[in-house]
């Protein structure tokens, strides 16, 4: 693995991350980041500002909830959280992968500045300390990402 790949490779928050296409400067900046995550892992409720994000599934089961709909997702399933719309969604399988596709490279710019980078397997699963909550939500404003909720595997 090159330094450039290893700086691709992070965890973020519960889930192991793996940045496959970088956004880039331009007219149509995009990311592809792939995501490997256990039971019961969650992100918050949040909605983007400025870019759509589409999930695929690789392998798994996810429930999503994308504003009032509740969609459970398995392997080779899409689904999009649109901008403006909250969502979240909750791994269902003992395990899952799946893609991210974000129109604007926002979530990507957000998780590189809260994400280290990834040693062996998955990150511990653990609750996000105060101090992480904070770093994420500053992290999420700043690149156009609102929180609004906790985790789905928090209610």
């Amino acid at each position: 693995m090159t330094q450039d790949q290893a700086s691709d490779d992070l965890w973020f928050l519960n889930s192991r991350v793996r940045v496959r296409s970088r956004s880039a400067a331009g007219e149509h900046p995009a990311s592809l980041i792939e995501h490997r995550m256990v039971r019961g892992d969650s992100p918050p409720l949040h909605l983007h500002r400025r870019e759509d994000e589409v999930f695929h599934i690789l392998e798994g089961e996810v429930l999503f909830q994308v504003g009032d709909q509740l969609i459970t997702a398995r392997t080779g399933d899409t689904v999009v959280g649109p901008k403006g719309v909250p969502h979240t969604f909750r791994i269902e399988s003992d395990e899952a992968r799946l893609l991210t596709f974000d129109t604007a490279g926002d979530f990507e710019g957000m998780m590189r500045e809260v994400a280290r980078p990834a040693g062996e397997g998955l990150p511990p699963m653990a609750e996000p300390s105060p101090a992480e909550i904070e770093a994420l939500v500053a992290a999420s404003a700043r690149h156009n990402i609102e929180i609004l909720g906790p985790p789905m595997s928090a209610r």
